[in-house]
C-alpha cells in the first residue's frame, strides 16, 4: 500500500512537471504537445517511408524569468555609470596631473627674489625695485587680529573645509548671479595657496582644476594653522611688499606683530586687488575695502558690532612716499652703476647708499617744472634736465626730464646737445693757461676761416675790447681768436682733461659749442674749476650693502686729480662772475658770490645756463626731443632763470662764503684711489642651496 502511494505520488510529480513543461513551451509559441496525437496518419496507396526518428525526451523545464524591479534598474544603471565616472575621472585627473609642478623639487618659499632699496644721502628711501619681503613669521607670532581679519573677508569657514567650500562656491554664484558679473571667486584661502605657490594667474578650467587637486594635496599635507602660515608670509599685498611683515613695514612703518586692528583690515582687503589698492597709491580704496572687513569681522562674531563701527572712523596712518616719480631717473642712472660696479653681486638684495639731497632734489625739480609750465609754454620749451653736483664730484640733484612718467629718457646723463657758448669755458680756459690775462685789449672784428665767417649774435663788432668783457657779453669773435691761436686739437684734448667724455672733433667752430656733448660732463667740467682744478668723475653711489648690512662697496674718499691750476681756475672763476653780475647771465643773480656761462645753439634748439657757488655746479638745459626750435630762447633767458630759482632754493639757510673756498682743501686732499673690488657675497652655509630638504622641512624644520 505504501508502494502504491509512492507510485501515485510519483506520477502525481511527473505530470505537474509535464503540464509546467506545456505551460513553458506555450510562452515560448511552440506548439502544444497534445496535437502529435491528432496528426493524420498517411493513406495506405502513399509510397512508404522511412519511419520517424524517435522524439528526444523533453528537456528539463527552466524556471520563469523573474522581472527586474524599477529599483534594480536605478541600482544597475548606478553602478555602471560609477565604474565609468571612475574611469573617466582617472583620465581627467591623469590629463591635468601630468603637468603639475615637482612638489618635492620647489624652490625654498623662504628664499627671496633679489630687491633693490636706494637711499638718499640723508636716509630717506627714495625707491624699491623687485619684491619686498619681511620677517617671516610664525603662526604663533601672527595678531590675532590679522588672522580673523582674513579670515572673515576670504574663507570664512576655512578650518571647517577640506580646502574646496561648497557653502563659498554657492554664495559666490549667488552673488555673480545678482550682480551680473563676475564679482566673486569663490577660491578658498588653501586655494590661493595652491595658485600663489605652484600655478599662474592664468583664468582656465583646466588651471581651476589644477588648482583643486593641489588645495587637497595641500590639506592632506599641512595643518591648517600651516597653510595660514604660509599665506600670509607669502601673500602680495601691493607696493612691492610680499607678506604680512613687508606690507606692514611698507603701509605702517613697523613690522606686523604689532598691527592693530585697522591696520589688519586694511592689509587684509589688499590680497584681491593689490596693485589697484595699495595704500601708498590708492588710501581712499584701501580703506573703504578696509572698512568692509571689518563689517565682516562683526557679522562673523569676532568683533563686536559697536567696536567696528568707531574703528571704521579711525583709518590708519599710511606711510606716504617722501618724493615724486621724477626721482626715478636718478635711481635708474645709481642702480646701472650699481651693476656696473658689482657684476658679480649674484642674486642678492641690496640697498644703494646714494649722495641725492631730497631737499635739492624737491627745488630742482619744482624749477623745472614751473620754468617749462610757464615761460616755457609760449617759446615752444617742451623739454628741460638739471643735474647738481656737489664741488667733491657727488649728485645733489638730477631731473632728467619733465615727466618721468611719461618718459624714462634722461637727459641729464644720455642725452648729448650742443653746449653753444658754454663750450667757451674750455677755449678761455686755454686761452688763460698760455697767459692770457682778463683785463687785456683783444679783437672783436670780422674773422674768416676758408669759408667760414663767425658772428656775433648781436650781429656788430666793437673792435678793440677787454678780454673779461668778450667772456662776459659771450662775443664769438673773440672766442674764435683764442681757440684758433691755442689750437683746436689743444682746446679738444683740454675739454677731456677737464671731465667731457664724448669725442671732440678740433674743427674752427668748435669755440662755439658745436660738439655735442653731455650735460652731466659740462657741469663736471664747470665743478673742476669751482674746486680749484680738481677733476673728479661724478658719483651717486656712496655705499652698497646687503640688505643685513654687509657692505660690498664703497665709494673711496676725494679721488680727485689736478686738472688745471688754481691760479687758472681763479682766473676763470672771475670771468664767470662776470657773466652773471653785469653780462649774459644776468637772470641768474643770486645773492651771494656765482660764477657761471650762458649757451645757446642756431636757432634756439638747444640753451643752457651752467655756473657754480661756493658749495655746487649746477647746469640747465631746456629744449626739444626732436630738435624742433624754440621761439627766441637763450640761455641767458628761460635756463638762467631756472638755474637762479634752483640755487636759490638750494642755498637757503647756508652761509654765504667766497668762489673757490674750499679750493685748499681739495688740492690737499688729491690723490689717486682706485674704486674697491666688488666683494663676493658670500655663500650661505646652510641654506637650502647647501642641503635639498622635503618641502616640509624647508617651511617648517624636520617632522622628528
Amino acid at each position: 500500500m505504501a508502494g502504491d502511494q509512492d507510485g501515485k505520488a510519483k506520477r502525481a510529480s511527473g505530470a505537474k512537471r509535464s503540464a509546467g513543461a506545456s505551460r513553458a513551451n506555450g510562452r515560448r509559441g511552440s506548439a502544444p504537445a497534445s496535437k502529435a496525437a491528432d496528426t493524420p496518419k498517411p493513406k495506405a496507396s502513399a509510397p512508404a517511408k522511412k519511419p520517424a526518428a524517435p522524439k528526444k525526451p523533453a528537456s528539463r523545464p527552466r524556471a520563469p524569468a523573474k522581472k527586474r524591479s524599477i529599483l534594480g534598474h536605478i541600482v544597475y544603471a548606478g553602478a555602471v555609470l560609477g565604474v565609468w565616472a571612475l574611469i573617466a575621472g582617472m583620465i581627467v585627473f591623469a590629463y591635468f596631473a601630468h603637468d603639475l609642478p615637482d612638489l618635492d623639487n620647489l624652490p625654498d618659499p623662504g628664499a627671496n627674489d633679489p630687491a633693490v632699496v636706494v637711499k638718499a644721502a640723508g636716509g630717506e628711501t627714495l625707491v624699491r625695485t623687485g619684491p619686498l619681503h619681511g620677517d617671516w613669521l610664525m603662526f604663533d607670532e601672527i595678531p590675532d587680529a590679522m588672522v580673523w581679519a582674513i579670515l572673515s573677508i576670504e574663507d570664512r569657514y576655512f578650518f571647517d573645509h577640506g580646502g574646496i567650500d561648497g557653502r563659498g562656491l554657492a554664495r559666490a554664484a549667488a552673488t555673480n548671479l545678482r550682480s551680473g558679473g563676475v564679482r566673486a571667486g569663490g577660491s578658498t584661502i588653501t586655494q590661493q595657496l595652491a595658485k600663489n605657490m605652484f600655478l599662474t594667474n592664468q583664468r582656465s578650467f583646466k588651471r581651476k582644476a589644477q588648482e583643486a587637486l593641489l588645495a587637497f594635496w595641500l590639506e592632506q599635507r599641512f595643518t591648517k594653522e600651516q597653510i595660514l602660515t604660509l599665506y600670509l608670509n607669502r601673500s602680495y599685498f601691493g607696493g612691492g611688499a610680499y607678506g604680512i611683515d613687508a606690507a606692514a613695514h611698507r603701509f605702517f612703518d613697523h613690522g606686523a606683530r604689532n598691527l592693530s586692528i585697522p591696520e589688519a583690515a586694511m592689509l587684509a582687503g589688499l590680497v584681491q586687488a593689490p596693485s589697484r589698492l595699495a595704500p601708498h597709491i590708492n588710501p581712499e580704496g584701501a580703506w573703504d575695502r578696509g572698512k568692509v572687513v571689518l563689517s565682516t569681522m562683526a557679522e562673523s562674531g569676532h568683533l563686536p558690532t559697536e567696536a567696528a563701527r568707531k574703528l571704521m572712523a579711525r583709518p590708519p596712518k599710511v606711510v606716504k612716499d617722501s618724493v615724486g616719480p621724477d626721482v626715478r631717473y636718478f635711481t635708474d642712472w645709481v642702480e646701472a652703476e650699481a651693476r656696473r660696479l658689482l657684476p658679480n653681486v649674484g642674486n642678492i638684495s641690496i640697498t644703494i647708499h646714494t649722495t641725492i639731497d631730497l631737499k635739492l632734489q624737491r627745488a630742482a625739480s619744482a624749477a623745472v617744472e614751473e620754468g617749462l609750465a610757464g615761460e616755457g609754454s609760449t617759446v615752444n620749451a617742451g623739454q628741460g634736465a638739471l643735474i647738481a653736483l656737489g664741488l667733491d664730484g657727488a649728485v645733489r640733484a638730477m631731473v632728467g626730464g619733465r615727466d618721468y612718467r611719461k618718459s624714462q629718457y634722461n637727459r641729464a646723463v644720455q642725452a648729448s646737445r650742443q653746449p653753444g657758448s658754454a663750450f667757451k669755458l674750455f677755449t678761455y680756459l686755454a686761452a688763460f693757461e698760455r697767459g692770457h690775462k682778463l683785463n687785456e685789449i683783444v679783437s672783436d672784428r670780422p674773422i674768416t676761416i676758408g669759408k667760414w665767417s663767425p658772428r656775433n649774435y648781436t650781429n656788430r663788432f666793437d673792435g678793440d675790447v677787454r678780454l673779461r668783457d668778450a667772456l662776459a657779453k659771450s662775443t664769438n669773435t673773440v672766442a674764435v681768436r683764442l681757440s684758433q691761436e691755442a689750437g683746436t686739437p689743444y682746446v679738444a684734448s683740454l675739454a677731456n682733461r677737464m671731465g667731457i667724455t664724448t669725442q671732440i672733433a678740433p674743427h674752427p667752430s668748435l669755440a662755439l659749442g658745436t660738439e655735442e656733448v653731455k650735460l652731466i660732463d659740462l657741469a663736471n667740467a664747470y665743478r673742476t674749476v669751482a674746486s680749484g682744478g680738481m677733476a673728479a668723475s661724478p658719483y651717486g653711489i656712496v655705499e652698497i650693502t646687503e640688505l643685513g648690512g654687509r657692505v660690498l662697496y664703497r665709494q673711496p674718499p676725494m679721488s680727485m686729480r689736478q686738472a688745471i691750476s688754481y691760479e687758472v681756475a681763479a682766473t676763470m672763476t672771475e670771468g664767470l662772475q662776470g657773466v652773471i653780475e653785469y653780462g649774459s647771465g644776468r637772470a641768474a643773480k643770486l645773492d651771494r658770490p656765482a660764477a657761471g656761462k650762458t649757451g645757446t645753439t642756431q636757432d634756439s634748439r638747444d640753451a643752457l645756463f651752467v655756473g657754480y657757488t661756493s658749495d655746487l655746479a649746477t647746469a640747465v638745459w631746456v629744449g626739444n626731443d626732436s630738435f624742433a626750435p624754440m621761439k627766441d630762447v637763450t640761455g641767458g633767458r628761460l635756463p638762467a632763470r631756472i638755474w637762479g630759482a634752483f640755487m636759490k632754493q638750494a642755498s637757503e639757510g647756508t652761509p654765504v662764503r667766497p668762489l673757490l673756498a674750499d679750493a685748499g682743501l681739495y688740492i690737499a686732499s688729491a690723490q689717486s684711489m682706485s674704486p674697491d673690488e666688488p666683494t663676493e657675497p658670500a655663500e650661505k652655509e646652510d641654506g637650502w642651496q647647501k642641503t635639498k630638504k622635503s618641502l616640509w622641512e624647508r617651511l617648517f624644520g624636520s617632522r622628528d
